[in-house]
């Protein structure tokens, strides 16, 4: 993973489950149900924008709690997408 400027793993895609209406992170033989917040990180992760730039587009854009609390739910969802392998 680039530390600085999150990609989703080329063997991971982002993909709207219509029976289900909701994002899913899907890679090999697995998948990931996404609420709409973590849907909005991973798409926003195409290795052109840092972190901060993901942090800052997502407090742009929700209503939901402090640009701190933002931040910390970021970094701990991208950690645990490292963690899988899903980010490069």
């Amino acid at each position: 993973m680039s530390a600085t400027h999150p990609k989703i793993a080329r063997r991971a895609r982002v993909k709207w489950d219509e029976p289900e209406s909701r994002w899913m992170l899907l890679y090999p033989e697995r998948g990931l149900a996404l609420n709409d917040t973590a849907a909005e990180v991973v798409k926003l992760c195409d290795g052109t924008r840092s972190v901060d730039e993901i942090i800052a587009a997502l407090a742009q854009s929700t209503r939901r709690g402090s640009v701190v609390e933002i931040e910390r739910d970021v970094k701990e969802f991208l950690a645990r997408l490292v963690e899988k392998n899903l980010i490069e």
